[in-house]
């Protein structure tokens, strides 16, 4: 059964683009300045939870404690 030759080549420019489209996606998500990005975006949006943020808190108090006890001993 032959396939008509513009019907195929409608079918290579199309899968030509889906693939372009690809490439395209997948040069954006390993741009390392985007993936710098999403890390930022994931740190703060841990940082903004409270048990995480007053737990840091808290540490870096009582860093800061034994640090000015070792200071004044």
């Amino acid at each position: 059964m032959a396939r008509d030759p513009e019907n195929i080549q409608r079918e290579i420019e199309k899968t030509r683009d889906a693939l372009a489209d690809s490439l395209d996606a997948l040069a954006d998500r390993a741009n390392p300045k985007n993936l710098i990005e999403g890390g930022r975006e994931q740190i703060a949006e841990k940082l903004a939870d409270p048990k995480i943020k007053y737990t840091l808190i808290a540490v870096g108090a009582l860093v800061g404690l034994v640090v000015i006890r070792s200071i004044f001993r």
